[in-house]
């Protein structure tokens, strides 16, 4: 599956929608483009970003918009949708920065549903779109870099079977707060092989709580 080509935008105070082309012109193109192969080793370098070549452009993001992204194949199998930024430090763009560092916070997280007949339904499953997420409205303003992945599940109770499909784009947002965003890990070194939320029988869940998303606390704003 080659993931993440294109991101939306909706800012929540115009509804504004940008089209394809303009998109794809932020989003770092990926090694997995041609051969549609996740990361199974969460410990490797790669799990940063997983890009061969950087992006062109930068697109502005209002703090609090809604956000989302497009694959080109079906995001079919089991698992959850995970979003994070970085800040680019001073005097870096985000055309160049490598996203190196204790720099990332995780904003956004999805777990399972599961009925009382023990059918598991992820949001996104079997669908072309991510999951929506806000980009919290007290983040700083300043360029970041737009890291989402799925975490494929279907085969994560052996050791590195776990597949990672991730893209990252290239934004500046804009009319943000204060805030101080945290806590902040590293890639690699946030995901072990045997996390809870990377090696793990999905199919023994009793109930959506009961999954661990890799990584560190939502940063909530």
């Amino acid at each position: 599956m080659k993931f993440l080509t294109t991101l939306l935008v909706a800012a929540a105070a115009t509804d504004a929608h940008y089209t394809f082309p303009r998109l794809v012109s932020v989003t770092r193109r990926t090694k997995n483009e041609q051969s549609k192969q996740g990361i199974e080793n969460p410990t490797v370098g790669d799990i940063r970003c997983y890009s061969n070549q950087n992006a062109g452009g930068i697109m502005q993001v209002p703090a609090g918009s809604t956000i989302h992204y497009i694959s080109t194949q079906q995001v079919n199998h089991p698992g959850p949708t995970q979003y994070y930024l970085a800040k680019v430090p001073n005097g870096q763009s985000a055309r160049t920065w490598d996203g190196s560092g204790a720099v990332w916070f995780k904003i956004f997280t999805t777990y399972p549903s599961i009925d009382k007949n023990k059918q598991q339904t992820w949001p996104g499953q079997n669908l072309y779109v991510l999951p929506n997420a806000t980009i919290p409205a007290s983040t700083p303003s300043g360029e970041y870099l737009l890291r989402a992945e799925h975490i494929a599940l279907h085969m994560a109770s052996q050791v590195n079977k776990a597949q990672f499909y991730l893209s990252c784009s290239q934004i500046e947002i804009t009319g943000g707060g204060n805030s101080t965003p945290g806590p902040l890990v590293l890639f690699p070194e946030a995901y072990r092989s045997n996390d809870p939320g990377i090696q793990v029988n999905i199919y023994t869940l009793a109930s959506g709580s009961d999954y661990k998303p890799p990584g560190l606390a939502v940063w909530q704003g």
